[in-house]
């Protein structure tokens, strides 16, 4: 098997405190991997390809008590390590004073958390009561070490009356001023996410055009700044019934391969490819069962499911079955061709 250029594997090794509604990595149960274990799988995956790189989280960063140490190993490790993103556990944070200095002494300078409204609504759509409170502290305390906050926002029916809310907290609290003040920037946006994982069940209550006028303007402003699109339209994309129109002859398939791939590896050690959702239908085996090399061939020769689906089944196909062309949802091209797939896939 030629080897990939790059390859990146990231184990689901302590899981996530939190159960957020929009996730589209799913709300599964946590897990309880070992140090031994990510050793394990860094010998698997390691020889298949040029360049290599580990990582102990892809849902929650940092959640497990021995973060530091997890990411010294992982640096061990790797043939080269990414810098820590820009996202991080601000259920560490309330819980561990180091944990933002830490962060500062990697160089991380800015951080990037969810809102969904109001107090109520994000410890709803957080899954957690008190999440609310644990992020507007998280905010002074990233402000008081010169990391700047950026603020995104998920946006559906349900809450878009609240996001008047996310732009008053911003006020209130002088984030741009404050951000400033040390030579950050603030940013905040809002969008749609991608119609999968959990944020697959809000379907009915997707945004349309209409909605796009109740997102408050100072909020809108930051938004197409974020995006850099001239209009709030072009950052939620196009109705499902335009998309339609335009998909309905469309006989090409989507190839999703690629020389350098991301491979989540969950607690159970099923590995899926850096796609879309972990569903058994992206499944490209079993770390435990199933050798290294047989799991990356998988994913080469289109194994799993979805990705033979991608290569077989021609876009108009997908949307003739699944789609709705009385629709006014707003997607993206990529992102309902992901919702059409996976629909598709569960169906079979």
């Amino acid at each position: 098997m030629k080897k990939f250029d790059k390859l990146t594997v990231c184990l689901d090794m302590r899981g996530c405190p939190n159960r957020c509604r929009h996730c589209w990595l799913g709300a599964v149960p946590n897990g309880n991997m070992e140090k031994e274990e990510l050793r394990f799988a860094a010998r698997e995956f390691k020889p298949l390809a040029n360049t290599f790189e580990i990582d102990f989280w892809y849902r929650e960063p940092d959640f497990g008590d021995n973060y530091r140490e997890l990411w010294e190993l992982t640096e061990e490790l790797s043939d080269v390590k990414t810098p820590h993103f820009e996202i991080m556990s601000f259920w560490r944070a309330v819980r561990d004073k180091d944990y933002i200095p830490w962060l500062y002494s990697l160089g991380v300078r800015v951080c990037q958390l969810t809102l969904f409204g109001g107090e109520e609504k994000t410890d709803h759509y957080v899954g957690r009561k008190g999440a609310y409170g644990e992020i507007v502290k998280t905010i002074e305390m990233l402000l008081e070490h010169k990391i700047s906050p950026r603020i995104q926002a998920f946006v559906n029916k349900d809450n878009i009356d609240e996001l008047c809310e996310i732009e008053r907290l911003a006020e209130d609290m002088s984030l741009e001023k404050r951000c400033e003040q040390f030579g950050g920037k603030f940013v905040m946006f809002v969008h749609q996410g991608s119609c999968d994982g959990e944020n697959e069940k809000f379907y009915d209550a997707w945004v349309t055009l209409d909605d796009l006028k109740k997102i408050p303007p100072k909020l809108a402003e930051k938004t197409l700044e974020h995006f850099g699109k001239q209009s709030l339209s072009e950052v939620f994309g196009e109705t499902e019934h335009d998309l339609l129109l335009k998909l309905e002859n469309d006989s090409s398939v989507t190839d999703f391969r690629e020389s350098s791939p991301v491979f989540y590896v969950d607690r159970n050690f099923d590995v899926y490819p850096n796609v879309s959702t972990p569903e058994p239908f992206w499944c490209l085996g079993n770390l435990k069962r199933d050798k290294a090399e047989r799991i990356a061939e998988n994913y080469l020769e289109n194994k799993s499911a979805a990705q033979n689906v991608s290569v077989t089944v021609p876009v108009c196909e997908l949307a003739k079955k699944l789609g709705n062309p009385d629709s006014m949802r707003l997607f993206s091209k990529g992102d309902y061709f992901d919702y059409l797939l996976n629909r598709y896939c569960r169906e079979m």
